[in-house]
């Protein structure tokens, strides 16, 4: 695994297409995820508040309490951003062992971030890029928000170890890293054992993968005194519909 002082190489806006073709992910700066979702990056700063008092997740299996998490989906049609009825998140036992096989019905995504232009646009932004890589009539977006906390002393962003989300791509969003160590990501490719491991440290620079070629995890996290947590936004952006459980429901 190929260690870079874990400082992400980062790829400029104009680089993103050719080296998702290239190499299977990006890393690019906040200053390039404001180019991308045409807004000043200090709107993108603005939505950080919306990660306080997140809901706890309570579908953990491994006892702990230190995940906290909204939900929602979206369908992208050209340059419309299309909120669907609240669903539930489920992934196959093939893409998440942990959690898979079951419909989690996460807390909605607050109303008032929903309505924000510039989340809207970080949505469409990407939808524009992706748009560059594959041609679809529809993505099928699932945002998360996340955070990470070190209530049981340790904080686990990926509990179910690495894996793929079983998706066309992912975006990683980091938004915040109060009073931690660790929380470093890893991404290796599916075919073969290259891999990279980097710590992202600014607010809202990202990671973009094509999920059919890399597989990703974060390393747990501690707190450097009595508390600490780690804030991320994830998209994931599917062509084949949402991933939905055999024995759908409703809520």
């Amino acid at each position: 695994m190929t260690t870079a002082g874990l400082a992400p190489p980062l790829t400029p806006l104009k680089q993103i297409d050719q080296a998702l073709r290239d190499d299977g992910f990006v890393v690019v700066s906040a200053e390039t995820v404001a180019e991308i979702s045409k807004v000043a990056l200090s709107s993108l700063q603005e939505l950080s508040g919306f990660w306080d008092g997140l809901p706890r997740d309570p579908y953990l299996k491994d006892g702990g309490r230190y995940r906290f998490r909204r939900h929602a989906s979206y369908e992208i049609k050209g340059d419309e951003l299309i909120l669907v009825p609240h669903r539930a998140h489920w992934q196959s036992l093939d893409y998440n062992a942990l959690h898979g096989g079951i419909e989690r019905w996460f807390e909605p995504v607050q109303k008032e971030l929903l309505g924000n232009p510039a989340w809207q646009s970080v949505l469409l932004g990407l939808a524009h890029i992706l748009n560059g890589l594959k041609q679809v009539n529809t993505w099928f977006v699932e945002a998360h928000q996340f955070r990470i906390d070190t209530t049981d002393g340790i904080g686990r962003p990926t509990p179910e170890g690495a894996h793929r989300d079983g998706v066309d791509f992912v975006a990683v969003f980091l938004l915040d890293r109060s009073g931690i160590k660790g929380g470093e990501t890893r991404i290796f490719d599916a075919s073969g054992s290259a891999g990279l491991r980097f710590t992202l440290t600014q607010p809202w620079s990202l990671l973009l993968m094509n999920d059919q070629r890399m597989i990703h995890e974060s390393t747990p996290i501690q707190p450097l005194a009595d508390y600490g947590y780690r804030d991320t936004l994830v998209l994931t952006y599917r062509s084949n519909g949402f991933q939905d459980s055999p024995n759908r429901s409703q809520q």
